[in-house]
């Protein structure tokens, strides 16, 4: 039995995560500020995730040193960030001090007190200026928006540290992940739960540019089995959490609503640059957010090579896309049924 840390234990990948090693008898410290996790996340029907939780936010210094003296970790999976790319464009700052110097708090502690692994959760995101598919490990055109430059500045403090002090870390660069407990309810929700909850409601999905944009969707439980392997990896390592296959957004969106029986239900395009108008502060100021990179971040072209995680770890995805996405939208579908129209 290990002694295991995840931060952002009360969101999609954490909750999962933190279910699936308790269930392997893994003794269990959560951290989440619960600014976008949920306590319905930590529910599940053999556990509740009461005892294991602690409230409370990555960037305070005191805690996390104290939780790394005093519980001995031997793994810890920080998955904790702000993730909305609309939400880190509208506040940078508290972006750049959760994402980037929050993991900088983490791995201060754990090469303080002692970790066998550090796992860091990344993002696919790091590689929306790449032009060469599927986007490898090794070849990161330096991006552009605000949330992926979080992960990936990150991610170099990660290999700093790995290579000043020896210590074991994997950066994981997660492609579109659903599946069950995905958030549908945030503002600015993943696509598979926006196509969830607006079909739900019998509202008209509202897709941006042509709908035949392409991206790499990895299921949830799949992305687990593989931060479960990079465990035993040494020193330190970039690993992509991918499918190696794309499908484009004009599918899913008929795949959803195919296995949801809506099929009565049209989808609406509109333009790129309206992508973030839920964010109007974005359009104003003396230098309004470009119409470019909106159209850059609605078109671009996400496949991620899985070649590396099996070569290495021997690991490849299982679930079919159908069927991970029937899972997602039985486990949405008795979650909108508690809320109020959103």
């Amino acid at each position: 039995m290990s002694k295991i840390l995840i931060t952002g234990a009360a969101g999609f990948i954490g909750s999962q995560l933190a279910y699936h090693l308790w269930k392997k008898g893994h003794e269990l410290t959560l951290v989440d500020n619960f600014s976008y996790g949920s306590e319905d996340n930590l529910i599940f029907e053999e556990h509740v995730f009461t005892e294991e939780i602690i409230r409370d936010d990555i960037r305070n210094k005191k805690l996390m040193n104290w939780l790394f003296e005093n519980k001995h970790f031997d793994y810890v999976y920080h998955i904790a960030g702000i993730t909305p790319l609309p939400d880190c464009q509208m506040n940078p700052a508290e972006a750049v001090e959760v994402n980037t110097m929050g993991t900088v708090i983490l791995l201060e502690a754990a090469r303080t007190y002692g970790i066998k692994k550090f796992i860091f959760a990344s993002t696919s995101a790091v590689y929306e200026n790449n032009t060469d598919f599927p986007s490898v490990e090794g070849n990161v055109v330096p991006p552009s928006l605000i949330y992926p430059n979080t992960k990936y500045t990150a991610e170099r403090y990660c290999q700093s540290y790995a290579d000043v002090y020896g210590m074991n870390i994997t950066c994981m660069r997660f492609a579109n992940v659903y599946g069950p407990h995905l958030d549908c309810l945030r503002t600015q929700p993943p696509v598979v739960g926006y196509l969830i909850r607006e079909l739900y409601y019998g509202r008209t999905p509202v897709l941006h540019s042509t709908g035949t944009q392409r991206r790499d969707f990895v299921f949830v439980e799949d992305l687990i089995n593989l931060a479960e392997l990079v465990q035993k990896g040494e020193g330190f390592d970039v690993v992509n959490v991918s499918t190696n296959t794309t499908i484009s957004i004009n599918e899913l969106a008929e795949t959803v609503r195919r296995l949801m029986g809506k099929e009565e239900i049209a989808f609406e395009y509109v333009e790129s640059k309206n992508y973030w108008n839920r964010y109007p502060d974005l359009y104003k100021g003396a230098f309004p957010i470009a119409e470019k990179a909106l159209d850059n971040e609605v078109n671009k072209y996400t496949q991620l090579s899985n070649a590396y995680a099996k070569k290495r770890y021997g690991w490849e995805p299982v679930t079919g896309l159908e069927a991970g996405i029937q899972a997602t939208i039985d486990f949405s579908v008795n979650v909108l049924k508690n809320v109020k129209t959103q």
